[in-house]
This record gives C-alpha cells, sequence and structure tokens, in this order.
C-alpha cells in the first residue's frame, strides 16, 4: 500500500521560498585552502551538520555585521574536532544563532567560512518555528522520549500535523541543498548530528549516491512500540538507513533501532568480528555504539581557572558545615527535577539527623524549547521547593536552592567541585553528561586542599551514561523512597568507598572523552565506506522511499533484450525455476499458480528445444496438483529428492537410502517449539521436516529458530541428515540433498542422452537457491561439465548478494521474463522499438 506520506514530496520545499543565497559548488572567492573548498591533497574533509553552528552571536556595533561572533566551545560539534586527523580540514554546516538570524547573507557566509569555518544554512523565521518548535521539539523529542501525543498539548506532546512534517522536510532539503554547493561526495565524509536531520540521509543519498555519511543520534531510539506509531515510521527508517554508518550512545537504543527495522522493513542484522550490520539492497548499513564522552582540555582549562577558584572557596564558605548536593539539569519535562525535590523532602522526612545539614543545589539551565510545559515545569519546580523549603528551612538554613539566572561555566564548574553528590533523576535522557563533568571537576580542582578526591553519584537508570557508570548509586527516579534512599546511603558513606568510586568512574571518564568518541567514530566512518567505489549505484524511489541500490561491477539487471539473441540461436535450453518467491510472490495468501504462470509454463513446454523444470522445497503432491494442466512440465520436489521429468512420467527419488527414522527424533523437538511459539507450525514432507516461524513475533520466532537449530543438530548428530536455517525456517532435509545437486542430475541425464544443454537459464530468490547457482555458474566444482558454448544465465530475484550473475526486481519480472522467451521463436523480425525507462547511476526511477 503506498504510504501517504511519500505523496508530492518531491514538490514540499516549493514553500521555501527561493533564496537569493547560491552558493557554487566551491564557494564563491574562496580560496583552494578555505574550508568550503575540498582539499585537492591531503585527508579528506570532513563536514559536520547540526541544527544550530557552534557559534555564539551578540550585538557589537564595531564589530562586522553589527554582530560579534565567538566559537560556542561547549558543543559537541565543535568538540568533536579534537578527536579528527589534525591535517583534515573541517566545515561545520548548521544554522546560524538566534541572535544572528536576522542578518542572513552572501557576505556573512562567506565571512563565517573564512573565519570560523563555518557555512550558515538560512532558513526563514516561519519555517525554522515550524520545523524546529513544531515538530521536532513538540513531535519528534516527546516522542523519542517515550511521550506519546496522548494528552493536550500543555503536557509536551503534539499529535502529528502533515503540514509540520512537511516543513520538517523543507528545512533538511534546505541543509541538502547547501551541502550540495560545497560537497566534494568523492572526498569528503559527512557527519550529521541529531534527530532534528532524521530525512537529512535521504536527500544527500538521492543526489550523491556515493556520499560517504554518517548519523550519530544524541536522543533516546525509544522501542519498536513506541516508534512504530509515527505514521511516517517507514520513511524516517529508511532516512536512517540511507546513511553508511548510525551511532547511539547505548546498546539499549540501538537495540530498539534494530527491532524496528525488523518489525516494520522486515530486516535482519548480522554481528561480524564486532561489528553489527544490516543489508539494506546491497550496501551494509554499520550500527556503532559509544556514548559520547566530554572535552578534558576545555573542562580542566575552566575547572583550573583562577576565577573558577575564588568561586569555589566561597561556596564553600557559604555551604560550611553543611551536606551539599548538586543537580544540573535543563528545563524541561524528562529531566525528573520535581522528583528529586520530592526524594529530598523524603530524605528529610525519614533522617531528622539531616535536617539543617543536607542542601540541594539546583542550577537550571535556560529552556531549549517554546510551550506552556516548559513554564508547568518551573511552576512545578517552585511549588515543591517552597513547600519543603518552608516545612523543613530554619533561619540561615534553606533545604532546596533553585539557581534560576545564567549561571557562567566558572560558577558551575565551582559547585560541581565543591558539591559531595552530584544527583541526576531524569525520567528519561539521551545521554546526560553531568556526572562525567561532576567526576571531572571533583579531581582536577585543588581549591579545597589536595586531599584524596572522592565523590558520589545518585544517577537515574533511564538516563545513557547510566551503563558506563558502574560505580553511580542507581534508582528507579519515579520511586521518590528510592531516590531518598540513595541519597541518604550516598551522605553516609564511608570516604574510602568514595574514594574508590570517584577513581573508577574517572579512570573511565577521562579514557572515553569525546575526542576518543570522534576518533572511534570517524575510523569506523571511514572503514563502512571503503567499498564505495568497487561496486556500482542506483537509485529507485520516490520522495522519502528513496533508495540506493549497491551492486557488484558484474552484476546486472536481466533484460530480454540481452537474453533472446541466446535463447534463439541455441537449441537444447534447460530452464530452472524455483518458485516461492519467484514465479509466485512470497506475500500471496494463495499460493496456487495463477492461469498467467500456467499459461507461460505451458508455452515455453510447447517449444521441443525447452526443458523447463520447477525446483522447489514443495512436497511432490501439492505441486502435482497444481501443475496438472501443464503435462510436459519437469518438476523436482523437496529440494530434488522427488523429480520427475513431466506429468507422464513415474516419480524419481534421489537414489538415497529411505531411512526416516530420525523424524521419531527431530518431530517431539519441533513440536515443542511450536507449542512454545504462538505462530509456528510444523510442514511434514516425505523427505524432510520444515519448521515454519514467518508468523510468530519477529524478535522471539528468530531467538526460537536459533534455539531449535541448536538442538536439533545435537539430538541428530550422528543421523545422515543436515540441519539448515532458511528465510523463516528451520528445516532437516537427508544428507545429500540439495537443489544443487538435482541441477547436476539433470544436467548430467541431459549430457548421457546427448543433449547437452546450450542455454541454461536458472531463476530463484532465496539461499538454497544459490546452491543451484553454484551448479551452473561454477561447473568445475561439478561433476557435469557443460559446453564451453554454453550459454548460462544465473539470475536472482531482488537486488542482493548473490552468487547469480543477474536479478530481476520481483515475481512480475520473472514472467514478463518467461513470456519474452515464450514469444521470442515465433518472431521473425527484429525486436520493435520499444520505450522503456533506464536509470543511470545517482537517479531515482
Amino acid at each position: 500500500m503506498p504510504s501517504l506520506s511519500c505523496h508530492n514530496l518531491l514538490d514540499l520545499a516549493e514553500e521555501l521560498p527561493p533564496s537569493p543565497l547560491r552558493l557554487p559548488r566551491v564557494m564563491a572567492g574562496a580560496s583552494p585552502s578555505s574550508p568550503a573548498s575540498p582539499s585537492p591533497a591531503g585527508p579528506p574533509r570532513r563536514v559536520i551538520v547540526s541544527h544550530r553552528l557552534p557559534l555564539r552571536a551578540s550585538p557589537d556595533p564595531a564589530a562586522p555585521f553589527g554582530l560579534r561572533f565567538t566559537v560556542d566551545a561547549g558543543t559537541v560539534a565543535y568538540q568533536l574536532r579534537s578527536g579528527l586527523p589534525a591535517s583534515a580540514p573541517v566545515l561545520h554546516v548548521g544554522t546560524l544563532p538566534p541572535a544572528a538570524a536576522e542578518a542572513a547573507s552572501d557576505e556573512l557566509a562567506s565571512y563565517l567560512v573564512a573565519h570560523f569555518s563555518c557555512l550558515p544554512v538560512f532558513l526563514p523565521a516561519d519555517l525554522h518555528g515550524k520545523f524546529y518548535h513544531g515538530f521536532c521539539k513538540h513531535y519528534m523529542w516527546p516522542l523519542l522520549h517515550y511521550l506519546l501525543p496522548l494528552t493536550p498539548s500543555t503536557l509536551g506532546g503534539l499529535p502529528f500535523d502533515r503540514a509540520l512534517y512537511h516543513s520538517f522536510l523543507s528545512a533538511n532539503r534546505a541543509f541538502a541543498d547547501r551541502l550540495t554547493e560545497v560537497l566534494a561526495p568523492d572526498d569528503d565524509f559527512v557527519w550529521i548530528q541529531d534527530y532534528h536531520l532524521l530525512a537529512l540521509p535521504t536527500f544527500l543519498r538521492k543526489r550523491f549516491p556515493r556520499a560517504r555519511v554518517g548519523f550519530f543520534l544524541h536522543s533516546p531510539f525509544p522501542s519498536s512500540e513506541i516508534f512504530r506509531t509515527i505514521p511516517v515510521r517507514d520513511d524516517l527508517l529508511r532516512a536512517l538507513l540511507n546513511a553508511d554508518l548510525v551511532g547511539f550512545h547505548t546498546f539499549d537504543y540501538a537495540r530498539h533501532f534494530l527491532s524496528a527495522c525488523s518489525r516494520l522493513l522486515g530486516l535482519d542484522y548480522q554481528s561480524k568480528r564486532g561489528y553489527i550490520g544490516i543489508e539494506y539492497y546491497g550496501r551494509t548499513v554499520t550500527v556503532k555504539i559509544l556514548p559520547v564522552g566530554i572535552d578534558m582540555g576545555q573542562l580542566r582549562s575552566v575547572v583550573s581557572a583562577p576565577e573558577t577558584a575564588d568561586v569555589v572557596r566561597q561556596v564553600a564558605d557559604a555551604y560550611k558545615g553543611r551536606r551539599l548536593m548538586l543537580g544540573v539539569d535543563d528545563v524541561d519535562l524528562f529531566k525528573g527535577i520535581g522528583l528529586k525535590f520530592l526524594g529530598m523532602e523524603q530524605l528529610l522526612v525519614e533522617n531528622p539527623e539531616l535536617r539543617g545539614k543536607a542542601v540541594l543545589v539546583q542550577i537550571t539551565n535556560p529552556a531549549r524549547s517554546e510551550g506552556r510545559d516548559v513554564q508547568e515545569v518551573q511552576d512545578e519546580a517552585r511549588a515543591i521547593s517552597a513547600r519543603v523549603n518552608e516545612r523543613f528551612g530554619t533561619p540561615g538554613y534553606t533545604p532546596i536552592v533553585m539557581i534560576s539566572r545564567p549561571v557562567s561555566e566558572h560558577e558551575k564548574a565551582a559547585y560541581y567541585a565543591a558539591a559531595e553528590c552530584c544527583v541526576v533523576s531524569a525520567v528519561r535522557d539521551g545521554l546526560n553528561r553531568i556526572p562525567y563533568i561532576y567526576t571531572v571537576c571533583r579531581q582536577e580542582s585543588t581549591a579545597l586542599g589536595d586531599a584524596p578526591k572522592r565523590s558520589v553519584i545518585v544517577l537515574s537508570e533511564f538516563v545513557g551514561c547510566s551503563p558506563s557508570l558502574s560505580g553511580a548509586i542507581r534508582v528507579n527516579p519515579w520511586s521518590v523512597e528510592s531516590v531518598a534512599e540513595a541519597m541518604s546511603s550516598a551522605l553516609r558513606m564511608s570516604d574510602g568507598e568514595q574514594r574508590l568510586r570517584h577513581e573508577k568512574h574517572y579512570k573511565y571518564v577521562s579514557t572515553h572523552d569525546v575526542a576518543y568518541w570522534a576518533r572511534s567514530f570517524d575510523q569506523d566512518l571511514q572503514r563502512a565506506c571503503k567499498d564505495h567505489f568497487s561496486r556500482r549505484h542506483w537509485g529507485i524511489g520516490f520522495g522519502m522511499s528513496f533508495k540506493v541500490v549497491a551492486l557488484g561491477p558484474n552484476f546486472r539487471r536481466l533484460s530480454v533484450e540481452h537474453i533472446v539473441p541466446s535463447f534463439r540461436k541455441t537449441e537444447n535450453r534447460l530452464i530452472l525455476l524455483d518458485y516461492d518467491g519467484t514465479v509466485m510472490p512470497e506475500s500471496s495468501i494463495d499460493k496456487a499458480p495463477s492461469s498467467e504462470v500456467i499459461s507461460v509454463l505451458n508455452r515455453l513446454c510447447e517449444d521441443p528445444k525447452n526443458r523447463v523444470f520447477i525446483v522447489s522445497g514443495r512436497g511432490k503432491d501439492e505441486l502435482s496438483k497444481w501443475f496438472a494442466p501443464c503435462e510436459k512440465l519437469g518438476i523436482a520436489a523437496e529440494h530434488g529428492y522427488f523429480t520427475r521429468w513431466s506429468k507422464e512420467s513415474p516419480w524419481e527419488t534421489c537414489g538415497l537410502v529411505a531411512d526416516f527414522d530420525w523424524k521419531k527424533t527431530a518431530e517431539p523437538v519441533m513440536r515443542l517449539y511450536t507449542e512454545a511459539t504462538d505462530g509456528s507450525y510444523i510442514e511434514h514432507k516425505e523427505s524432510a521436516l520444515v519448521w515454519h516461524h514467518d508468523e510468530a513475533d519477529p524478535d522471539f520466532g528468530s531467538c526460537q529458530a536459533k534455539e531449535l537449530l541448536d538442538h536439533l543438530e545435537s539430538v541428530l548428530a550422528n543421523e545422515p541428515v543436515v540441519v539448515k536455517r532458511g528465510q523463516h525456517i528451520v528445516e532437516v532435509n537427508p544428507q545429500g540433498i540439495s537443489k544443487g545437486v538435482v541441477v547436476e542430475s539433470l544436467l548430467s541425464s541431459m549430457v548421457r542422452g546427448g543433449k547437452a544443454p546450450d542455454f541454461v537459464l536458472c531463476i530463484g530468490d532465496d539461499r538454497s537457491d544459490e546452491d543451484m547457482f553454484e551448479s551452473i555458474v561454477c561447473p568445475a566444482n561439478g561433476s557435469v561439465k557443460l559446453p564451453a558454448t554454453s550459454e548460462v544465465f544465473a539470475c536472482t530475484v531482488g537486488k542482493k548478494p548473490s552468487m547469480a550473475k543477474y536479478y530481476l526486481d520481483d515475481t512480475v519480472d520473472v514472467i514478463k521474463m518467461l513470456q519474452g522467451l515464450a514469444n521470442a521463436p515465433s518472431q521473425q523480425r527484429p525486436w520493435p522499438v520499444q520505450l522503456r525507462v533506464t536509470f543511470e547511476e545517482g537517479n531515482g526511477v
């Protein structure tokens, strides 16, 4: 069923007013050494794409354009430069800081590129508002954090709005337009940051099929049950799969992404030598798991600054004799500030001796979005803190201190250094680097003396950094009692245990900094793209369904025009056809062949020069019934255990000893897994047993299939059988039975009969058909030698890695091919001129 989300997407950007800014591929006036110009030699350029440029802007009448620009060293997009090759040029692409949004001009763009290696994307204010504050912050961001839009917008989540989604696509397309002007796709590496630009890989891949694209998601990736509620879920998944490398903070996020790909797109993944990869139309999309670290150098310089030491001493004096705990959070729905305050209240209720001593300082960073939900979070936090302070406060003692004013990085570092415990109670957060920063500030600060360093972290288990901080006291933030108990444990913990936990955390944080993360991602991106130039690439699909097919240099589409000349000039032809997925779609409910299939097979069989065989894993009785109208059709059933040359010929077995006692062992095992796996069933064949799980839960079915495979291999180790796993099946066959063996048998019979085939066409779609391809493509490996002049066409259905040298797109193409061959002998004149669609490399059809 066509997705409504794809309709007319090629024209979506028409709502974006034409911008006068159209920089050339290499920007006007840029010197060869400019960051906007691809380097002719040396390491490839890294292009870092983020929603915002890593810049700050403030009004300054004396500065160019009336604005003073400075680097925002606190952004991940800028910090990651420390892990990239020192000699590699870096170009940042993103929107301007809010203070400079009205200053868009060619001259400003050139100035920022020349002085900051930053190329701005200019979005009209209305479009940016709908894109960022509308779709991103009030639909995608809540949903990625597990908030479904079932509640009024005052609680944070907006229902899906297609107009806002179109604005999101238009903004992403504007980024792609900007990149198109400067990108050298064969040389540059593009690294896209976060969910604001989820659609960008598709727009880039459409323009540059060989572009080297990495994407890192800094937000959580929710479970597939949450993600599947997005009306454009397939579009967004395909967009991520148009990148070469997709990165996540934790295994949980990656697992949810892989599960969504499996359940929604039917894609499986494989783990090989430590790397997780998804096969997607001939490309391998690599999945990377590594949390972002902190910039150790930048943070050390802040902590060691004299102004920081002064503030540390001021904070220590202000809270002398108190037990200082610290929280630093953005103001949003998911940081759990209110729950933290409730935990503080419970701590004071349960521990009267801490009243007058325990203090929680909460620094609230400015909100990143707009809306009533932000105001409600602030109001709730103020109300709870006021109640706690009124209940437990005394003159000179305030249990909860809220700092809502702007706080400088030096003052913030001072609070980190002075606090003996850091509390993070977010109910959901992509990573949260606050515990990392706290650990380093406690280690590096010398303002309070040279005593051994120690620290304690109370950390929500729903935060991305939780798995990497094994020494933290992990809590369920929804349980106020658990938070209070964790705070109490932190304050009562011995100095020795605090030092051990601190040393463990500092060792991890200092070795897994942002440079380590960036270097690792950059190396894996290079590895993921190393085969780009050894393959041919085609673009297929429209709008957000666009994808690139990557094929080997010798793998091409089998056309009627290509095969017919060989077909006409040969005398002894063998045509081998798989059934399911080849002449019959896998999705069909009724698996019986259509009248069209029966007709084309009969027409091929009528030619005495043709030998046509259906080679299938299905049982002989079923195939006999279905193909009863095809009197001259040969059938090889149950992967070749039974064979007959025509309807009137008797069934022949492969000659193996018919001992099926192993079924008495295998069937009870299969029955056990069938009872335990809803949607699975057993298929009984005369020579085989097959366990199907295509209608079971994808993850559970796959897991059970693996277990069943191991179980059967164990109990049947001494039996003359082979246990194989196929597409949604586990099958037990006698040894020596395969489609490859039956093909060799058919070829041998034709050679013995004096009619060695000079034309062989073999079409199939799954793993078992690869045995057939190997038998005819690599005859040196078999016992039958085809004539040197034989025309051999091994063809797989679907574009995927295969032993075959040709492919057809689907069963419709297969039938058209067979109809073309059926018509070929009767045509005495050249093929008429036809209007057909061809696709050039890199263009969609």
